[in-house]
């Protein structure tokens, strides 16, 4: 036992700069290469700091976000100012943990969208709910479809407040007929967390339905997400 103890005391006076926590940012890349499910979602945090802040102990910053967001998912999904208040986290930081969302989003997007989105419509629920589940204001979403059912266009139409978000009919059914498109998904999302279509919601998409029908544009579905799941018109019964 005493030679260990010399061996580490020489070992700490070669390296007296070397901050007391490069060892366990070692160990924690070694154990994410070999088993990255392994880690906590902690753990992972600290892995997505470590080159934006390479001078600091960033296990208690990982920690502090999760206590302060409650989940990994909200964390990625928080926005700048609010992961700035977190002591240690400025600017470098918080991009490179928006980078991670972003790029998650992207990825999903390109498994949803690469084949005909119908027959593929579980990658479109995740995408979906990725893209807009955790968002604290309502947004509207446009998927335009040709008559394959390819995507050929997916558009944020419209940001609205914490309850609704306006959206009109004529100018979703130009845009359609501007990208060509033959039938339409409609998203949009419920930052309240309950995914129930209200009947504001409901009329809206009567309206759309019925303006795109003169034109021969069809509504495959209206699709609500929120951070605890999400609703479809079609399989409610409230499209026909």
């Amino acid at each position: 036992m005493a030679k260990t103890s010399d061996a580490n005391t020489q070992s700490d006076k070669r390296h007296p700069d070397k901050p007391h926590y490069s060892g366990h940012r070692k160990r924690l890349r070694e154990r994410f290469l070999k088993a990255s499910s392994d880690l906590a979602d902690y753990e992972l945090i600290e892995l997505l700091l470590f080159a934006a802040m390479p001078r600091r102990d960033v296990k208690p910053i990982a920690k502090a976000l999760l206590a302060k967001f409650g989940s990994f998912a909200a964390v990625l999904h928080a926005k700048e100012k609010a992961l700035c208040e977190i002591n240690g986290i400025g600017q470098t930081a918080a991009v490179s943990l928006l980078a991670v969302r972003e790029a998650s989003i992207r990825l999903l997007q390109i498994d949803a969208t690469k084949q005909p989105i119908l027959s593929n419509w579980q990658s479109l629920m995740d995408y979906c709910r990725a893209a807009m589940g955790h968002n604290t204001i309502e947004q509207f979403r446009i998927m335009f479809l040709n008559r394959k059912n390819m995507l050929i266009g997916d558009e944020l139409q419209q940001q609205g407040t914490v309850d609704h978000t306006p959206v009109y009919p004529r100018e979703v059914i130009k845009r359609a007929l501007d990208l060509g498109a033959s039938a339409l998904i409609l998203v949009h999302n419920h930052p309240s967390g309950d995914p129930s279509p209200s009947r504001a919601d409901i009329e809206m998409t009567k309206e759309i339905q019925a303006a795109g029908e003169k034109l021969g544009i069809e509504i495959h579905d209206h699709i609500v997400v929120s951070k605890s799941g999400n609703t479809s018109f079609k399989s409610l019964g409230l499209l026909s």
